[in-house]
């Protein structure tokens, strides 16, 4: 029996950030908490959530997590390419075949990674709903337990940035992403006190969300926090400035991720052909779903560089990511970062992932090991949802 997809269901949410990250967002310039040149407000994350529904009454879930300033789309465009075109390749197919739906819809659909990584990852959940499989078993095995994560620091007062950072430390974080870029010597106090107050073990990572436009000042900036021992620092140029990267790579020891200029796979392999970066940002929509994920972290481990789950999404695109990251543990160079559970007011599954500790324990059970919230898709949904067949 080879059990087909015969029903697309699209829901469009918006659920709001937590109290208190709205509360620290509003004490920082801009009430972003980062250094991203944008004005459009963020009060919480927009998304889509997908439902495969397959002959044999198995549903497969996706979710995807868009935001204007960086992804460039709002969930109605997704949503409208799915109903318009994609779901063609869909409806009517075998989710195992999930080489042969992403191929018609390359070759028919130019771009759109977030609209097709949704039906990519719906498929993968359906695949482990109908063998009774966890999708890591389908993707390489469960290599660990638990997987470590990292702790987002907004930018904000300094003493409020060490106090969070405590705080997590407190709770078993070990790593710690640092957003910066107001200006060098800011980003210099930074680094120095955080590192004094969590000691010389702990991880740091920053994030300069594109706060300097010319590469010779980026690198003046990576060059004066390196004494501090950074792992990586994420997009420290604009977006799209290809070859301002590349020139700061070459000239710092810092390896570079990108993340506003990464939406798919033939930019990362461009970046990496550049020497424009040296870790691979994965998440659930660059550059969109489990198989293009597994695709870009096979180069990336080829050519020798870093990778790192990058993503604060809701309960069931951060069970994704943890199937990912047991099943290919060691192609994994740092810690994960999975904020969405520490920023949305709600996950929209029915029991929550385990993150005690630090860390991520790996959910069980068939699929993404996790069940939808039915009531809380009521609660956040912005439409009535769109089935189609």
């Amino acid at each position: 029996m080879n059990p087909k997809i015969i029903s697309i269901e699209l829901t469009p949410l918006h659920v709001p950030f937590k109290e208190p990250v709205r509360r620290v967002l509003g004490e920082t310039e801009g009430g972003l908490g980062m250094a991203i040149p944008a004005e459009e407000p963020w009060l919480g994350g927009d998304f889509v959530i997908c439902k495969l529904i397959a002959d044999d009454g198995n549903v497969g879930i996706g979710e995807s997590f868009v935001w204007l300033p960086e992804s460039g789309v709002l969930p109605d465009q997704i949503i409208s390419v799915i109903k318009h075109d994609l779901y063609r390749y869909v409806l009517g197919e075998s989710p195992f075949n999930v080489e042969k739906i992403r191929y018609k819809m390359n070759i028919n659909v130019a771009l759109n990674e977030v609209a097709k990584g949704l039906l990519d990852m719906a498929c993968y959940d359906l695949m482990g709903k109908i063998t009774g499989r966890p999708v890591y078993d389908l993707i390489g095995g469960k290599t660990v337990d638990e997987i470590p994560l990292a702790a987002l620091i907004p930018l904000a007062d300094l003493m409020l940035m060490r106090g969070i950072a405590k705080s997590y430390y407190k709770r078993g974080f070990r790593t710690f992403r640092l957003k910066l870029g107001n200006s060098i010597q800011e980003d210099i106090e930074i680094c120095e006190k955080i590192r004094q107050a969590l000691g010389s073990e702990v991880n740091l990572r920053v994030d300069y969300n594109q706060a300097y436009t010319n590469p010779h000042e980026a690198i003046r900036a990576i060059k004066a926090i390196e004494p501090f021992g950074i792992d990586f620092a994420e997009q420290p140029v604009r977006n799209n400035d290809y070859i301002g990267l590349a020139y700061v790579q070459k000239r710092v020891d810092t390896p570079l991720m990108s993340h506003e200029d990464f939406f798919t796979l033939r930019d990362f392999i461009t970046l990496v052909e550049m020497g424009a970066v040296g870790v691979l940002g994965l998440n659930s929509t660059r550059p969109g779903g489990v198989t293009n994920a597994l695709r870009a972290l096979n180069y990336a481990e080829q050519r020798g560089l870093g990778a790192v789950i990058h993503d604060q999404p809701l309960g069931i695109a951060s069970a994704m990511h943890i199937h990912i990251a047991t099943a290919r543990y060691h192609s994994f160079s740092y810690a994960a970062e999975l904020f969405g559970t520490e920023m949305m007011e709600d996950d929209l599954i029915t029991k929550p992932l385990n993150y005690e500790g630090g860390t991520a324990k790996v959910p069980y059970g068939p699929g993404w090991g996790i069940e939808l919230d039915e009531r809380a898709l009521e609660k956040y949904a912005v439409a009535t949802p769109i089935t189609l067949k």
